[in-house]
């Protein structure tokens, strides 16, 4: 039984919570996230277009048949399910080489793009301000970023829609159901882990394993699981009123999970602060 004299919450947690809210002030990170949130909403598109070049390229048809068209069926009209059905079918019979090249060039653009507005964040966070540097080196650096995050990203879709597929049905298909979301979270944490680490001009000893990576990781487990419960089973964009409550629900998903991400990068800068004027009173 809990000792009652003793407070739910310790002195240097309530401590660590009220530095973060004066920094979450202090660095703008409502706005930042609303920066980041347009970049991720913008990117849905190209990144829905690549998906469907990708399953048929990998000769998943058997998801947007079994899967996705009947879900869309369920919560469209059916003249826009038939249309969308068109299209992925048209996708999968041209093999869309071309569709592919360039749904995935738009998602890197837009991944570099949202790569400058990541760097302006976690740079306001460390407060920290970014030296000059030669034009080329830059770009680089925000290309290889944008590479990693989208590779990480559709590596997780991709495991988590595909492997449940590879056993039909039995006890090796449940256990796939289940062990999928540990690769699937492992590559998030990696995209996570290397915008931490590199987008920053201060290049902080972030560990791969902190509380900020374990905050945004959880968050946009537990945002992405509501989001998509909300889709499958409540979503009707058969009315006016309904189109326009879906809108307003996936844009209070990207910005959920936007402020995740700069919450929890002030996390670890917050925890880092500490430590190091924990070091510094004890010399």
């Amino acid at each position: 039984m809990r000792d009652l004299s003793r407070p739910v919450l310790s002195a240097s947690t309530l401590d660590v919570g009220r530095d973060l809210l004066d920094a979450a002030h202090r660095h703008r990170l409502g706005a930042h996230a609303v920066a980041l949130a347009y970049r991720v909403l913008i990117s849905l598109v190209p990144l829905a277009l690549l998906s469907i070049a990708l399953m048929g390229a990998f000769g998943l048809e058997s998801v947007w048949q079994g899967s996705i068209s009947p879900t869309l069926h369920r919560h469209l009209m059916p003249s826009v399910a038939a249309a969308a059905d068109d299209t992925a079918q048209g996708i999968f019979e041209r093999n869309g080489a071309v569709l592919l090249a360039l749904a995935t060039v738009m998602v890197v653009w837009n991944t570099f793009r949202a790569m400058r507005e990541v760097e302006h964040t976690l740079d306001e966070i460390h407060e920290k301000q970014r030296p000059a540097r030669a034009f080329l080196p830059g770009v680089g650096r925000r290309l290889a970023l944008a590479g990693v995050v989208d590779v990480c990203i559709l590596g997780a879709l991709g495991l988590f829609v595909a492997a449940p597929r590879v056993v039909d049905d039995g006890t090796a298909h449940q256990v796939l159901v289940v062990l999928r979301w540990l690769p699937a979270l492992l590559l998030l944490w990696l995209a996570v882990a290397a915008l931490f680490r590199y987008a920053p001009a201060e290049r902080p000893q972030t560990r791969w394993a902190s509380g900020g990576s374990a905050l945004v990781v959880g968050g946009w487990l537990v945002a992405s699981v509501a989001f998509g419960a909300w889709s499958a089973s409540v979503a009707s964009y058969k009315t006016a009123l309904g189109t326009l409550t879906a809108f307003l629900v996936l844009t209070a998903y990207t910005q959920a999970v936007a402020y995740v991400f700069v919450l929890g990068a002030q996390l670890d800068e917050t925890f880092r602060r500490r430590e190091s004027g924990s070091r510094a009173s004890r010399r």
